[in-house]
This record gives C-alpha cells, structure tokens and sequence, in this order.
C-alpha cells in the first residue's frame, strides 16, 4: 500500500479543487474495492461546473482536516466494506443515478462529516408533487444545506457552424437529455424548493443553503472531426472529468493509436469511479458474510440471485484487445462506453482512459437532437 499524502491543512477554509485533486490521486492509489473507489469519486472529484449565478456548489469539506478524515475514513471502510455492500444490495438498484443517490446517503449517515438531516423530501401542493430536495445535511459549525446531486455524462457534439460555443453542445449519449437543459432545471427549480412556503410547512426548520452537487465526465470526439472541441466553456470545471467518443468506422483506427494494452466495456454502475483490475481477470466485488448467504429455502436463494445480478451489473471483464472487444460488440445501434487499462506491473490493470464508441449515424441524430 501507498503511503497516502494529506492534503495541507494550514490554510484554513474550505478545501479547494487544487488540495482535494493528490488527495483523491493516492486514494486511487490506495483502494481496492470498486464500490469505495466509487464513493471517493463522488466525493472527492472535479465537479463539471464552475460556481453559477444564484447556484453554488456544494463544498463537503469545511477545512482540509475534514478531506483528510473523510479520506482516512475510506482507507478503513475499504478494507472491509460489507456493511455498504449488503445497503446497495438490500435496494435492488439499477440506475446510476440512484447508485450514487445512495452511495452519498450512506457517507452522510456513516461518514465522518457532514450529518445527514433527511433525504428525498417531498413537496407537495393540493395533492401534486412540487418536486423533491435530494438532501438535507447539517454541517459541524451548524450550516444547514440543503443539496441537489446531478451526476451526468455528456457527450461534446462540436462547435455549431452559426452561433457561439455554450452547454448545449453537450448532450446525454442517449439522446434524452442535454448540459443547458439539465442546468436550467436545477437552478431554477430544484435549486428553488427548500425556499418555498410549502417546504416551511415539513418541519426542517432553516435557513438552508441551497447547493449543486454535480459530478460527471465530459466527453470529446476523437477520430475524424476531433479538432472540433472548444477551448473550456467559462461555466465548466477546468478540472472535470474528461473522456472520448468515437464512431464505429473510426474505432480501429483510434484504438491502434491509443496504445492500451487492453479494452473492456463498463458496465452502466462502473461509470463514476476509474476502474482498477486485480490479478486474475473481472472485477468481482466480494459478498458480505450475510446470514442470507448461509440460508437454505426460495427465501435466501431469491437474495443470493439479486446480490450476484447487482454485483454482475458493476462487475468489468478482464481487458482483451480492441479487436476482440469490437467483434464481441457485433453492430453497435447505441453508444457503448468502453476503458482503455494498461498493466499495473502487478498482475492487474488500471484505466488509462474511457470513451464511447457510437454508431456512425449517431453524431447526425445528436445533431438533430440538440439543434432542431
């Protein structure tokens, strides 16, 4: 194990992006088990967005002391990190956004810091939902803030021919969601809720600090027309995550120059954190030493085959070459994301970038999508 280096702690104030950024590196470092190095990615990683117009962002840590002892925390926790498995097992999950909603409910209850006030805390109105504020938290001075995670990945289409760079060049790989849109919602609605009358009316009594707490990775295309990117938009991150996309036709080509020494595909619940490999292939994640697991009877085995098709659905195959990878992946109809690893020198393989490969009439249809 690394020796992990904390960040300095004698300049007072909350930690910023430049003293959390080596901390979050020797994590990487250091943790082993996926769904740890999952939570030290959403905690501790660049945010896509600068601060905003009547939207901050949301700081976790008050002080450098407090990003060390949340850092320490999961040195602990990944060495045995049973407890947080059988939590995510016990939901069922299987949508990303709901993964790291309970990846960040579970650091606020067990973790060193902040508390967590309540979660999902719905408005309502004569019947109607308002909406809902993902989550409220208290801090250790006593600051009450109330937080809406966003955690998204973003596709950059190029630089329109007419008009100015901006968010909307960004769109959701599945075509159902675009950067310009999603900010706008958050900030002016969700952002908005713990401000409304009907939120006095729940006893959570304030003020509370309305923040975004938005994670993510942008990619950029690759291949033919990769000179298209623009320099960082003055909303984003200069820190954020950065990936690629590709189409098919282009994918040979870019996989011959990437030089890794294997691909693997990323399942949907392996898309925060960089993924590490071990010796001996997959990335399996171990089982909790459950009562369930000793259980005889429809009961036990109905969790056992619940646990096994969560932990399949976060689980990343040993790398092959890129063309046995394309050649598993037949025709690619959707954009599928995919991670570049090289040997660790240990027997095992870290991530040296991801990306997605998209079907070669997909840049079209984005373009349809995000300029109609």
């Amino acid at each position: 194990m690394t020796m992990r280096r904390p960040v300095d702690a004698s300049s007072g104030g909350p930690a910023t992006a430049g003293s959390i950024q080596p901390l979050l590196d020797s994590l990487y470092q250091d943790l082993t088990d996926p769904v740890v190095r999952d939570l030290a990615w959403l905690l501790f990683s660049a945010g896509l967005l600068r601060a905003q117009p009547h939207a901050p962002l949301a700081e976790p840590w008050a002080s450098d002391d407090e990003a060390n002892a949340a850092a320490a925390w999961l040195t602990q926790l990944d060495r045995d990190p049973a407890d947080l498995h059988a939590s995510l097992d016990a939901t069922r999950l299987t949508r990303l956004g709901r993964y790291a909603e309970a990846l960040l409910g579970w650091f606020l209850v067990h973790g060193p810091a902040p508390r967590l006030v309540a979660a999902n805390v719905a408005l309502r109105r004569a019947g109607l939902t308002l909406g809902e504020c993902d989550f409220l938290v208290e801090t250790r001075n006593g600051q009450r803030l109330h937080w809406e995670l966003a955690v998204k990945w973003y596709m950059h289409l190029g630089v329109a021919e007419k008009g100015m760079p901006g968010l909307a060049d960004f769109v959701g790989p599945n075509l159902r969601d675009r950067f310009d849109l999603k900010l706008v919602h958050l900030r002016d609605h969700q952002l908005r809720l713990s401000a409304r009358e009907e939120f006095a009316w729940l006893g959570y009594p304030g003020p509370w600090l309305a923040q975004m707490f938005w994670k993510g990775w942008l990619f950029y295309r690759a291949g033919k027309g990769a000179g298209l990117a623009p320099g960082d938009l003055p909303e984003l991150s200069a820190q954020h995550g950065r990936g690629w996309w590709v189409t098919q036709t282009d994918w040979a080509d870019f996989a011959e120059r990437e030089g890794a020494d294997g691909w693997s595909v990323l399942p949907r619940l392996a898309w925060l954190a960089p993924r590490r490999i071990g010796p001996g292939g997959g990335q399996c994640l171990p089982m909790p030493n459950g009562e369930s697991e000793r259980q005889e009877g429809g009961a036990g085995r109905h969790r056992d085959v619940d646990r096994d098709a969560l932990a399949a659905r976060r689980t990343v195959a040993a790398p092959v070459p890129a063309e046995t990878l394309f050649a598993g992946l037949a025709q690619v109809h959707e954009p599928v994301m995919v991670a570049a690893f090289v040997a660790d020198g240990a027997g095992g393989y870290v991530e040296r970038s991801r990306g997605f490969i998209v079907p070669d009439d997909w840049p079209a249809r984005a373009q349809a999508f995000a300029r109609p």
